[in-house]
């Protein structure tokens, strides 16, 4: 029997806009936030490396790829939207990278 469900993807950057490094425990706040609110996430160790422009400024980035399956439903939305703005604040970023589609859990 296979449940649908969404899978909320972030890229949380290990750097933050002006280059000096994200401190390991902001990204370990980032997690802990997620599993105590569904009981699960996951991260990918890997560094993920990006060039974007914003205001004529190019930036680089360090990432690292953040996921949790969840249920569909638009509280859940609400949250990750809500979480977004909170990380995006926190690691002083001009956006902060969240992707969503559809899964089947089996």
């Amino acid at each position: 029997m296979s449940i649908s469900g969404r899978r909320f993807e972030i890229l949380l950057p290990l750097r933050f806009n002006d280059g000096s490094p994200v401190p390991d425990g902001l990204v370990a706040d980032a997690l802990v936030e997620l599993r105590h609110k569904f009981g699960a996430v996951s991260s990918e160790t890997q560094r993920i490396e990006g060039q974007w422009q914003h205001a004529g400024q190019v930036y680089r980035d360090e990432l690292m790829r953040v996921f949790v399956d969840v249920a569909d439903t638009q509280q859940n939305r609400d949250f990750f939207l809500q979480f977004r703005e909170r990380i995006r604040s926190r690691f002083r970023q001009v956006p902060i990278w969240m992707t969503s589609h559809p899964i089947d859990i089996e």
